[in-house]
């Protein structure tokens, strides 16, 4: 991949971004994207994966020619960011991008159809709804991009998935990206063959330094020591929960310490989870409090830290959240509270990832990675009674 072979609307863009060099895994699929092959693209979290489709597709797009490329994510909050991504980068090309997700007003949708976008992004309910509805025509689109495709294509999504298939020309070019495509690669050979395996999982080197660290709790004090974590003066950091109902109980209790956190929920509407975002971006909130819904895709400049309120329930979840920090060689710093039953999980999960765990401590208002020896207090000495004689 060469930015020479860029048109030149796109060649600009990549200049004003101060681009030095393409990442891996955008050097690695460029060529076979250009040439229509269908691939399935795997590369670490924060490695520039959004950029390695949209690059050479942006760059074959035709003006006034609707609906030639759908990506298709996993969550609301992806194809968002999949948005701001695509119209930067199509800057001075004249050509739109719409969005297409759930929760969202679905006839100002087909109002936007109407003006026919070069390229739709959107989540697989709202695609199909607006295909049945014939607002997209599906035949048109010539490229089909699944963006976290190892979600994509679990349970009741992948029914949504096979009909989108369905519908859309046997002949359009499928592009398949994911940090953990490669857990997949099986499920993805039975939806189609001949799929070439671009994986630089072992080869990239774009990740920064991520330190791993478990803080050993009890499960009556996890909610203190993120009170606590949230009191450090360097704290900004995603706070990951396996169940809702934990995370709306410990958010509860830390607004009424009156912390500045905020939550991302799947039972949110549309608009508090892009108000949650856009607080947590602009550190007007120092926690964002969520689940696995906000492990994927979202990209936080410069995040710090990562906490796990609970630990993960697989190793993909460990390393999707674990992801969000340590993005395009930022340092980061992950976090797990565990109890001593929990210990045993944790060590498993790091040991099948390969990742250095260590035991960290909260002390002083510090993080400390050595044990802290704790003072003892001095003991009160008893005073003595008198063994005088009684006066009489």
């Amino acid at each position: 991949m060469n930015n020479q072979e860029f048109v030149p609307f796109l060649k600009n863009n990549w200049e004003e971004a101060g681009f030095q060099k393409p990442a891996l895994i955008q050097t690695k699929v460029y060529s076979p994207i250009i040439e229509g092959k269908n691939l399935v693209g795997i590369a670490p979290t924060g490695s520039g994966k959004t950029l390695a489709y949209l690059l050479p597709l942006i760059n074959q797009m035709e003006a006034g020619k609707a609906s030639q490329v759908l990506v298709l994510t996993s969550s609301q909050e992806l194809a968002m960011q999949v948005v701001e991504v695509a119209r930067k980068w199509l800057t001075g090309s004249g050509m739109k991008v719409q969005a297409l997700i759930g929760g969202a007003n679905v006839k100002r949708q087909q109002e936007a159809l109407k003006k026919k976008p070069e390229l739709l992004i959107g989540t697989p309910g709202r695609v199909l709804e607006l295909i049945t509805a014939k607002k997209i025509k599906a035949p048109n689109i010539k490229t089909l991009v699944f963006d976290e495709v190892d979600q994509l294509i679990q349970g009741q999504s992948l029914q949504l998935i096979q009909k989108i298939l369905k519908a859309s020309d046997n002949q359009a070019q499928h592009l398949y990206f994911s940090a953990t495509a490669d857990v997949v690669l099986d499920e993805l050979n039975q939806l189609e063959s001949d799929l070439l395996v671009v994986d630089v999982s072992d080869e990239d080197d774009s990740q920064g330094d991520v330190h791993h660290f478990y803080l050993e709790t009890s499960d009556r004090k996890k909610v203190d020591q993120l009170r606590r974590l949230l009191n450090l003066p360097a704290f900004w950091g995603m706070i990951f929960f396996n169940q809702l109902n934990d995370m709306g109980s410990a958010e509860e209790k830390l607004l009424f310490h009156q912390l500045p956190v905020a939550s991302l929920a799947s039972d949110q509407s549309k608009i508090s989870r892009k108000n949650a975002i856009e607080q947590f971006k602009k550190h007007q909130v120092l926690g964002l409090l969520t689940t696995d819904l906000a492990s994927r895709g979202l990209d936080i400049e410069s995040l710090p830290f990562v906490i796990n309120a609970d630990v993960p329930m697989s190793e993909e979840s460990y390393l999707h959240r674990a992801g969000r920090v340590g993005r395009m060689g930022e340092s980061g710093i992950v976090i797990s509270l565990v109890t001593p039953q929990e210990k045993s999980d944790l060590t498993k999960i790091a040991k099948k990832l390969d990742l250095k765990l260590e035991p960290i401590y909260l002390f002083g208002g510090e993080l400390l990675t050595e044990e802290p020896v704790k003072q003892s207090e001095p003991k009160k000495k008893k005073s003595k009674k008198s063994k005088g004689k009684r006066r009489k």
